[in-house]
């Protein structure tokens, strides 16, 4: 065992070595324009983007040409709100979203209000779910669209996307996902859950950084958009700029092997996240789970029946009372874990997650998230357990007693 030890697999993933060997001979052999249409280097690279065009296609049960290359998640999530707002705004002017969605999916939507659009943030359940009641509440003669992400980045909440899908479709309105947590670790249909959107990138499942895509439905209902970039009508006019070939490649192939092998590693992360929950849970007290509830697992290794799974395998996020999330991140040198969002760890404001879901803002503060991945071992969960609870204790020894009390 190797220190530091990384459990922020939720944050960003390693590039598997299989992965990195197919793309690289895109960098400097096969290195032609896609675009490039009059000569062989150009013939290349549009051969290897059409594989992993076909590749992402298998994954998501999508046609190829409903796939459109990105620079990754952020830019899927904009494209989708932006375009399909502004394409459709003579049609109407209000969005459905849920208040714990990340932050390129809110930002989003905070831009379209400057564009006098309307935005509904529903807040979810204790689990972080939301019903499809809450979302038919919503909807009114003005939406348009309906983002919900299919399973959130910070508690692993797995939504019931094929409910929402049913009913967007019924009420004739658009349904994205930002599946960008969940794509690659949990089965995820475009056709069964009713999507007509959908944002996947490459970094969360042992791809590169740097690259994404966008599911846009091609029929029942053709969904068309307004794009954001301009300058040469790449990506059927959807997407202009340079295709990221390796970055493609890459892509990929790391979802073939994502989805190939989520059966075993689905099950095998199960067990080392309830190991991880169970020894916390043992050696301390005070330790509190956001979102969903964990199932047991059978001696066989499979789920107990008494509870739904519906939190993604490799996540789990504790409050620890009676300490300071800070000084705790500070003191687990030997760990990579978060406390929330990586695009928000910076911010020193409790996670917008938390908070939707009713923690208080005190064990808002002091929560990790683990998140486990391809190379975690159960002797790195060991290790966990034991720094994490040493160092808890610590700082609860040291901490400040309310006034009048003493040890």
């Amino acid at each position: 065992m190797q220190l530091p030890i990384y459990l922020d697999y939720h944050a960003t993933t390693p590039v598997d070595p299989r992965v990195f060997e197919a793309m690289a001979p895109y960098f400097s052999k096969t290195f032609g324009n896609a675009a490039s249409r009059s000569h062989v280097f150009g013939w290349e690279a549009e051969a290897a983007v059409d594989v992993a065009r076909e590749q992402l296609a298998r994954a998501l049960n999508a046609s190829t040409k409903e796939i459109v290359f990105t620079s990754g998640a952020t830019e899927s999530d904009n494209l989708a709100i932006l375009g399909v707002a502004r394409h459709f705004r003579e049609k109407g002017r209000h969005v459905v979203t849920a208040a714990t969605e990340h932050s390129a999916v809110l930002d989003s939507c905070r831009a379209l209000e400057k564009e006098n659009f309307r935005v509904t943030y529903l807040i979810p359940e204790k689990t972080g779910e939301i019903s499809v009641e809450r979302i038919r509440e919503a909807i009114d003669e003005d939406t348009i669209l309906v983002s919900l992400m299919l399973a959130n980045n910070e508690i692993g909440t797995i939504q019931n996307l094929a409910e929402v899908g049913a009913l967007c479709r019924e009420r004739g309105v658009l349904f994205h996902t930002d599946a960008v947590q969940g794509f690659g670790k949990i089965p995820f249909d475009v056709q069964a859950a009713h999507v007509d959107l959908a944002s996947i990138t490459a970094h969360k499942i042992y791809g590169p950084k740097g690259v994404g895509a966008l599911y846009v439905r091609a029929q029942r209902p053709r969904v068309r958009l307004e794009p954001i970039l301009h300058g040469g009508g790449h990506e059927r006019g959807m997407r202009s700029g340079t295709l990221n070939v390796p970055g493609i490649v890459g892509f990929g192939v790391a979802a073939e092997l994502a989805v190939g092998e989520m059966p075993e590693e689905s099950q095998r992360l199960r067990r080392l996240r309830l190991r991880l929950f169970d020894g916390l849970s043992s050696r301390l007290e005070g330790v509190g789970l956001n979102g969903p509830a964990l199932p047991r697992i059978e001696a066989d290794g499979s789920l107990a029946a008494d509870v739904e799974e519906r939190r993604l395998p490799g996540n789990l996020n504790v409050s620890f009372a009676g300490v300071d999330g800070e000084a705790l991140l500070s003191s687990l040198k030997d760990l990579a874990v978060s406390s929330g969002a990586a695009c928000t760890s910076a911010s020193l404001k409790p996670s917008h997650v938390l908070q939707a879901i009713g923690v208080p803002d005190a064990l808002a503060h002091a929560s990790i998230r683990y998140g486990l991945g391809r190379w975690t071992s159960a002797e790195e969960i060991d290790y966990a357990i034991e720094t994490t609870a040493a160092e808890v204790l610590r700082l609860r020894e040291h901490a400040p007693l309310p006034a009048g009390q003493t040890r």
